[in-house]
């Protein structure tokens, strides 16, 4: 029963407007990242570890919060439509599988994304003229970030479970990825859940060990994660007693 909520969460991403989303805005960091080190080429002397510091800049605090809002708020956009909560509801399955099967799909869509990053990123540094190798460090960048980006979406759509608006959810993204910046400048990134997005990327420090340790992060995307599961299973029950 799980893999056939699974599947209806999957068609609903089939040729559907996210994947202009998950193309177009990672370029745009990639393109003002790159045009920032270019700029700044004479100051910025460690080659591919500076030019990631200049693409998630724009892409860890700004753009990538955003994406996974649009992510999370497209795939709760059939059920905030035409009173499709009460089909949901009355359905024989366990409310607990549409967020999971909803969460699995968008966590997909992050790894996907973070893959492309990386394309980008590569792509970028060829264009800057970067003759040294490719910094063996960047699998891990990428997954560790994808990791807080899963527990982005985890808490992004229990927001967008709640708030039936598909730009609001997106716009509070926006303000959580922003508030991760300030969180970081005051060392209390591994505490804010959107900052754990740029602390998996080492989005500050790329040539050196993650600002915190390797099981703090673990241990605290895992706690934000729980909490979201709980916090949406109780949501879930409280809409079926309403709908029904």
């Amino acid at each position: 029963m799980f893999f056939r909520t699974l599947q209806a969460e999957k068609m609903k991403l089939h040729h559907s407007p996210v994947w202009l989303a998950f193309l177009i805005l990672p370029i745009l960091p990639a393109v003002m990242g790159t045009f920032n080190y270019l700029q700044n080429a004479g100051i910025l002397q460690d080659e591919w570890y500076s030019l990631w510091t200049q693409h998630t800049i724009f892409t860890c605090y700004f753009f990538l919060p955003a994406i996974i809002g649009v992510y999370c708020s497209y795939m709760c956009r059939l059920e905030h439509m035409n009173h499709n909560w009460n089909v949901v509801m009355t359905a024989p399955v366990p409310v607990s599988y549409f967020y999971f099967s909803k969460l699995i799909m968008a966590s997909v869509m992050v790894l996907l994304t973070q893959i492309w990053i990386g394309v980008l990123f590569v792509i970028s540094g060829k264009l800057c003229g970067l003759i040294s190798p490719i910094p063996p460090e960047l699998p891990e960048w990428l997954l560790c970030g994808a990791a807080g980006g899963i527990v982005i979406c985890a808490l992004q759509l229990c927001i967008s479970f709640v708030i039936r608006s598909f730009a609001v959810p997106v716009g509070i993204a926006l303000i959580g990825g922003v508030a991760g910046l300030a969180a970081m400048a005051k060392g209390y990134g591994v505490w804010f859940p959107y900052s754990l997005l740029c602390l998996g990327m080492r989005a500050n420090h790329p040539g050196g060990p993650m600002q915190c340790s390797t099981e703090q992060f673990v241990l605290n995307s895992l706690f934000y994660l729980a909490v979201c599961i709980m916090l949406a299973a109780v949501w879930l029950k409280k809409r079926g007693v309403v709908a029904g």
